[in-house]
């Protein structure tokens, strides 16, 4: 993340997203494939690294190997092997972003749920200060429920952060600046929904 500040001073937290040029890879229709979607292609990848079917699949689009292809619906008319850039952004528009989140690995309660712990540091506690406590209830149910909030993988999961509104968009450079923040790491691959 960094910040720009607007027309009216005011310093605006904001991500730059590099978002093009992309491949229009494959045009499905609602005749062949029951549904009308163009499938885009971001990213380069090395000819050795792509299996032969992909290799087909590129090539009737007469493109290089992409590294990432994405499917979206709903899209404007677009021929085989055209190129869409980042000037289909408008600043001041609406987007929903969506990414895997950083992975931060196996997580007590305390971090993964915000639980208080047991609190205190006295009467009889030892390496209790984290603990979940009790889980369960009685002999009846005789059992713990699922869904329980417990410890374990934390983040890794598909995120969609919606109504991020585009600041910037410059276009000699392919990048859009997108206020606020999104989900994953630098350098990871986001999907930008209008």
């Amino acid at each position: 993340m960094t910040s720009i500040y607007s027309a009216e001073g005011k310093s605006l937290p904001c991500t730059v997203i590099e978002a093009g040029p992309c491949v229009v890879t494959q045009i499905k229709t609602q005749d062949r494939d029951g549904y009308e979607a163009v499938q885009l292609g971001f990213g380069e990848k090395k000819e050795k690294n792509t299996p032969n079917a992909l290799k087909g699949h590129f090539k009737k689009a007469n493109t290089s190997p992409k590294a990432k292809l994405v499917e979206f619906k709903g899209f404007d008319q677009a021929n085989l092997g055209d190129t869409v850039l980042v000037d289909i952004f408008e600043e001041g528009e609406f987007v929903d972003v969506i990414g895997t989140s950083k992975g931060k690995g196996f997580q007590g309660v305390v971090r993964r749920h915000g639980f208080a712990g047991v609190g205190q540091a006295t009467h009889g506690q030892h390496n209790r200060l984290r603990a979940p406590g009790s889980i369960g209830a009685c002999s009846y149910p005789a059992r713990v429920f699922k869904g329980m909030r417990m410890a374990g993988q934390m983040g890794n999961k598909r995120r969609l952060a919606s109504n991020l509104q585009v600041l910037k968009v410059i276009a000699e450079k392919n990048l859009v600046i997108i206020k606020g923040s999104i989900p994953g790491a630098k350098g990871s691959t986001v999907t930008i929904n209008k």
